[in-house]
């Protein structure tokens, strides 16, 4: 059998299109809001690094134990017995466990909360740390001879190890005075004022 596919109409149905009625009421639209491109915030230049403990740095002077880890090694003596063997005397010595460590800190407006607001987010870094524990050292020295940011940091909790320059450093800023000449020295966060850092400005 033969299929006649001669006959088979190929003319398409036309299909009805339904059109869309025109609507009595307008909408309102809103008006285009702009936006302004959000200024950009300044922020203070922190430029920090880490001391771990296996760089065997030695600490003198007072800090907290927390910081340190405090080994007693003997004293290597050039004189020798043939009689009798003489204990060696024997020393402590204070190495420092790791930590953050303050390079550089620079705000570009001065007395703006900016080197307050780094250093913040640099205790709370530190807080969250597993290995630093919140430990945070740092050199205080002047970066000119007319500033020094000894004041700065003592106000933020830190503190020399030296209690002689806590003690100046307090009075200068007591009596309103500027720290000349300038007071420099290895300082350190004890963990009494970790928290009281990473509160400063809610709470005082």
């Amino acid at each position: 059998m033969i299929n006649n596919i001669t006959n088979v109409d190929t003319r398409m149905q036309q299909m009805s299109v339904a059109k869309t009625n025109t609507s009595h009421f307008s909408v309102a639209t809103p008006p285009i809001l702009s936006f302004k491109t959000p200024l950009i915030k300044e922020k203070a230049t922190l430029r920090v690094k880490k001391f771990k403990r296996g760089d065997n740095i030695i600490i003198a002077g007072e800090i907290d134990d927390d910081y340190v880890d405090i080994v007693e090694e003997e004293i290597e003596s050039h004189r020798s017995s043939n009689f009798f063997q003489s204990p060696k005397p024997k020393r402590k010595l204070k190495y420092l466990k790791n930590s953050y460590v303050i390079d550089y800190i620079q705000s570009p407006k001065v007395k703006c909360g900016l080197g307050t607001e780094a250093l913040k987010g640099l205790a709370e870094k530190a807080f969250f740390d597993s290995k630093a524990e919140g430990r945070i050292v740092t050199f205080c020295a002047p970066v000119w001879k007319e500033s020094s940011p000894a004041q700065f940091f003592y106000k933020l909790g830190f503190r020399f190890m030296d209690p002689n320059a806590n003690e100046y450093i307090k009075d200068c800023i007591i009596q309103k005075i500027p720290d000349l000449p300038p007071q420099t020295g290895m300082m350190y966060l004890p963990k009494s004022n970790l928290q009281k850092l990473l509160r400063y400005g809610d709470v005082f």
